[in-house]
């Protein structure tokens, strides 16, 4: 007897046993091997998503603190350009308080100076009108010890104050 592909009873039998076989081992197989794989696959795949999912929300806390840290150091940056701007201010009126007491300061020495100097010369004056007056007092004893005429004495004492007067009372 001839067969197709040598197909006989015994073949047909032997095959539906071992697919039976194989679908019991599968069965049993994936329920001992593959469930549990895929628990542990699905507990994988959830801690991988969790963590995704923190990692994402710790990437926008950052985000959010950059932007506050940004937002902060631009305050920073106008307050320390306040604060400088503040203080050239005030150095600036401080070098103009220091150059205004020092003007200040110079034409009160300045001043002193004139008035001194105006004392020294009315000193001078009266010192000199002081000389002239020993000295004419001295002209005057001699003209005396030498027994002048009225009229030598009248002259020189005319002489004498027409010097003094000259001299000290014009320079007044």
């Amino acid at each position: 007897m001839e067969r197709i592909f040598a197909l006989d009873l015994q073949l047909v039998h032997d095959v539906l046993w071992t697919a039976l076989a194989i679908f019991i081992l599968f069965f049993g197989l994936s329920y001992l091997l593959f469930n549990p794989v895929r628990k542990y696959l699905e507990k994988r795949k959830k801690k991988i998503s969790d963590e995704l999912s923190e990692a994402e929300e710790s990437l926008r806390k950052a985000n959010e603190m950059k932007a506050e840290y940004d937002v902060k150091m631009a305050s920073v940056k106008k307050e320390s350009a306040a604060i400088l701007d503040e203080a050239e201010k005030k150095a600036e009126k401080n070098r103009n308080e220091i150059l205004n007491e020092a003007k200040a300061d110079a034409a009160e020495i300045r001043r002193k100076a004139v008035a001194d100097a105006e004392q020294e010369k009315i000193h001078a004056r009266d010192d000199m009108k002081q000389e002239m007056v020993t000295l004419a007092s001295m002209i005057a004893g001699k003209v005396v010890h030498q027994k002048m005429d009225t009229s030598v004495q009248d002259e020189l004492v005319t002489e004498a104050l027409s010097e003094l007067k000259e001299s000290t009372w014009q320079d007044q």
